[in-house]
């Protein structure tokens, strides 16, 4: 998926706020599942960690997400967030109750 972050996102140091990044994780991670199910579930996060490794710019943003395993009630997912260019910026993993779209 692709995103754009906004100017109205960027912290002091001139880069998104590292808030902001955990809700394009989420949202990464959440589509993974509503793929994986069929667009029958959504993941209610039980835990989410994300590992920031390089600083993320203001502009368009690519992410990827992945079901690592699908229980009957939980999901291990994880998901990326890469540059323009390539370069991966932030990587995140989540523990999620399975949720019937509400």
């Amino acid at each position: 998926m692709e995103f754009i972050a906004p100017e109205s996102f960027k912290s002091p140091r001139g880069v998104v706020q590292g808030g902001l990044i955990g809700g394009f994780m989420d949202e990464i991670m959440g589509s993974a599942v509503l793929a994986e199910t069929q667009g029958k579930l959504l993941p209610l996060n039980l835990d989410m960690n994300m590992s920031y490794i390089k600083p993320v710019p203001i502009g368009k943003l690519i992410g990827k997400g992945r079901v690592l395993k699908l229980g009957r009630n939980v999901a291990f997912i994880e998901g990326e967030l890469f540059d323009e260019d390539g370069n991966l910026l932030v990587k995140s993993t989540s523990t999620a109750m399975l949720t019937e779209i509400p």
